[in-house]
């Protein structure tokens, strides 16, 4: 499976609900589930984003349905970054040419 950071934005309806975030992200972890992603964590931060995911999804695919999905409810605006490990990094370098 490869592993994804979302990094997550409230839109304006998201913060006018604010209080039920964490009842949110309890549906997103069902969703995932569903997908066949596995959430490997969720954070709620300060700073530039509200909110930072750690997910591990089959394919950018299946990562893809699960942000959309996720958008769609109106309630946070994502942004996805491929993560690799060290070990997957060190394969991809010893790739190049």
């Amino acid at each position: 499976m490869a592993t994804y950071i979302v990094l997550g934005n409230f839109t304006d309806q998201g913060l006018r609900s604010v209080r039920e975030t964490t009842k949110r992200a309890e549906a997103f972890r069902e969703m995932a589930r569903v997908l066949g992603v596995v959430i490997k964590g969720i954070y709620w931060t300060m700073g530039r984003y509200d909110v930072v995911v750690v997910l591990e999804a089959p394919d950018d695919a299946t990562a893809t349905t699960l942000n959309i999905s996720l958008g769609a409810l109106g309630n946070v605006r994502t942004q996805t970054l491929p993560a690799f490990s060290a070990d997957e990094m060190a394969h991809v370098i010893a790739k190049m040419v």
